[in-house]
Formats: C-alpha cells, sequence, structure tokens
C-alpha cells in the first residue's frame, strides 16, 4: 500500500500540482510562475535604480514569496525526509546506459554529481551547463514572458496560445539540448 513518504505516481502527483493552479489562480486572481518570483525577491533585497524592480513587491508579490518559500521547504523535506529508500534514482536501463557513455555514473541522488556539486561546477562542462545554462534560462525566461512552470501549468489551464507556444519551445528546446548539446558539452558519443 502506498503511503505519504513514498514517490507519489505520477497518476497522483500530476492531478494534485494540476488542482492547485485553479485554487492560486481563484486565490490571487493571477497567473503563477517563478520568474515572476524571482523578480518579486529581486525588488524586495535590492531595487536599487532599476526601474524593473522599483515597484511595490509586497503588495504585488508577498504571495508568491510566501508560496517559493513553501516551495523551498517542501523540496528540503522531500530530499530529506520523503526521499524514500535511498539507493539509485529509477531510471530506465537505456537511459542510465547512455548516461553513462556520456561520463555521468553517479545515480544515487537526485541529479549527477559529477556536474551538479561544487567540484563538478568547477569543471568546464559544469561551468557551461550550471553558469551558461542558468544565464540562457533566466534570459528565456524573460524573453518568453515566463518560465517554464508558469506557461506550462498556469498559462496551459487558462488557454493560452502564447503558452501553448512556449512550452512547444520549451520542448524543442530540451530535446536539442538533451540529444544534441549534452553529449557537445560531456565529450560523449552523441
Amino acid at each position: 500500500m502506498q503511503t505519504l513518504l513514498e514517490p507519489w505516481p505520477w497518476y497522483i502527483a500530476g492531478p494534485v500540482i494540476g488542482l492547485m493552479v485553479p485554487l492560486v489562480f481563484l486565490y490571487a486572481g493571477r497567473k503563477w510562475g517563478m520568474s515572476s518570483t524571482f523578480r518579486d525577491v529581486c525588488a524586495a533585497v535590492a531595487p536599487g535604480d532599476i526601474e524593473y524592480f522599483r515597484y511595490d513587491w509586497r503588495k504585488d508579490g508577498g504571495w508568491r514569496l510566501a508560496m517559493a518559500a513553501g516551495l523551498v521547504v517542501g523540496a528540503a523535506l522531500a530530499t530529506t525526509v520523503l526521499s524514500g529508500s535511498g539507493g539509485d534514482v529509477a531510471i530506465s536501463e537505456a537511459t542510465r546506459t547512455d548516461l553513462t557513455a556520456l561520463g555521468l555514473t553517479d545515480f544515487g541522488g537526485l541529479a549527477p554529481t559529477e556536474i551538479f556539486s561544487w567540484g563538478g561546477l568547477l569543471s568546464p562542462a559544469g561551468l557551461i551547463m550550471i553558469v551558461g545554462g542558468g544565464f540562457l534560462v533566466g534570459l528565456g525566461t524573460r524573453y518568453a514572458d515566463g518560465c517554464t512552470s508558469g506557461h506550462a501549468i498556469s498559462g496551459l489551464s487558462i488557454l493560452q496560445v502564447t503558452s501553448l507556444v512556449a512550452v512547444l519551445g520549451f520542448f524543442a528546446g530540451g530535446l536539442i539540448a538533451t540529444h544534441w548539446l549534452l553529449p557537445l558539452v560531456l565529450g560523449g558519443a552523441g
């Protein structure tokens, strides 16, 4: 029998996430996404002379900051208390073989430590993927006027055509990155 401390299957977790969108939309009357929350953090911490960050974040973004804090706490609980029995991440053998061919062999955590660790960050591949990728994600969310969660979860739920176009672009970019850029950056076979 499934318990709360075990990972939830997709057919339970997906609808739970999907049902949160109407609640947030009805409660706040706004679209939801993490890139706008990042703007709220910048406005709260150091607005400086940048006009984009000079607004009343307490009135407009306080609820998003509370939600982001809940996401951080939830992620911490999920990775420490609710991580199940530990051991390797459940991925298919074909994916494991492909990742091993690229030089990734640590499947014990949520992300490969060869890249996503302080040591991995200092490697050329780590710098390209974490720093370069982070820059491109930030640039893309600003250009697309929203992030993957905002467009895919919130935008699609209210039938925004622009969100559909953005999500198709996210998936195309993900496929390109997985099949062409990742092997190029890691120096493995593609």
